[in-house]
C-alpha cells in the first residue's frame, strides 16, 4: 500500500488487514444465513447465533455439527425438529451490523414483553477496570484497526473474548463458548468495543444480561428497549469517565 502524508510525500508500506469471509449456516439441511466475519471459531459463531436467535437452548440440542473451512460452512442438525426455525427460514431483517448483520423479526417480537430479572450491581471502578482489561487483548484490532471485540465478564475480571470484523459476530461468539464451556450468563456482564445497538441488546436480554458495558454509543431503540427490559446500558466507557443510559440503580458505591 501507498501511505499518504502531508503535500504529495509518499511512502510504499506493507500492511495487515484483517481476513472477511463469509460463512454460511445450514440448519437441518436448509440454509439458514450467511454471515460475513473473521473465519476464526466458526463453530462457536454458528452455536452463538443460534441460541441468541432462540433456535437452541444449548449444545444439547444440537446432535452434529460439521465445519468445511474450504467452502465457508457449518452444518447444524438438531435433535428435534424445531418448529420455529422452520417459520423463520426466508424471515430476515438487515440490521446495522458491519457486514449487514441479520437477525430474524420473531427476536423483536419474542423478547419486547420480557423483563430480564435480578439485582446484579457494579461499582463505577469495576466498569473502568473491565474496560481497560478489554482494551489491551485487542490484538487483532491493534494489528489492523479493522475488528470490534466484545466479553463475557463477572464484576471482576472477563472470562470470555473475542475479536470479529462484525459486533454480532463477536457477540455471538462469545455465547457460543460460553455454551460449550457451561458458563451461565444471568449473572454476567457484556463488555463490548462496539456501538449499543437494538440487535445486541435483544442478543443480551436473550440470555438474561443484567448489565452491558461499551467504549462506544447507544442508538435511542436500544436506550427504550433497555429501559423495558430492565438492563443497564452504559455507554461511552473512556478513562475515568462513562454514562449510564439506563437502570442506573446497577451502580454501586466504591
Amino acid at each position: 500500500m501507498w501511505k499518504y502524508y502531508q503535500g504529495r510525500e509518499r511512502e510504499e508500506l506493507i500492511d495487515s488487514v484483517t481476513i472477511e469471509a463469509p460463512l454460511t449456516i445450514y440448519l437441518n439441511g436448509e440454509e439458514l444465513i450467511t454471515l460475513l466475519c473473521t473465519p476464526e471459531k466458526t463453530d462457536r459463531l454458528a452455536l452463538g447465533f443460534l441460541r441468541s436467535e432462540g433456535l437452541i437452548s444449548g449444545p444439547e440440542d444440537v446432535s452434529s455439527l460439521r465445519i468445511d473451512e474450504k467452502k465457508g460452512l457449518v452444518e447444524i442438525e438438531l435433535n428435534n425438529e424445531n418448529v420455529l426455525a422452520g417459520k423463520l427460514f426466508g424471515r430476515r431483517m438487515i440490521t446495522s451490523g458491519c457486514g449487514k448483520g441479520t437477525v430474524f423479526y420473531s427476536a423483536l417480537d419474542s423478547l419486547f414483553s420480557k423483563t430480564v430479572m435480578g439485582e446484579l450491581k457494579i461499582a463505577p471502578e469495576q466498569v473502568r477496570s473491565l474496560m481497560d482489561e478489554l482494551q489491551s487483548k485487542g490484538d487483532l484490532f491493534r494489528l489492523t484497526g479493522g475488528t470490534h471485540i466484545a466479553a463475557l465478564a463477572d464484576c471482576q475480571s472477563l472470562l470470555v473474548t473475542f475479536e470479529d470484523i462484525g459486533r454480532h459476530n463477536a457477540l455471538d461468539k462469545i455465547i457460543g463458548e460460553s455454551l460449550l464451556q457451561g458458563i451461565t450468563t444471568e449473572d454476567k456482564i457484556i463488555v463490548t468495543s462496539g456501538r449499543l445497538s437494538s440487535e445486541i441488546l435483544l442478543k443480551a436480554a436473550k440470555l438474561k444480561i443484567q448489565l452491558l458495558i461499551s467504549r462506544a454509543a447507544p442508538t435511542s431503540l436500544s436506550v427504550y428497549l433497555a429501559e423495558k427490559l430492565n438492563i443497564t446500558l452504559i455507554g461511552f466507557v473512556r478513562g475515568r469517565r462513562f454514562n449510564v443510559y439506563t437502570n442506573d440503580w446497577r451502580i454501586s458505591e466504591d
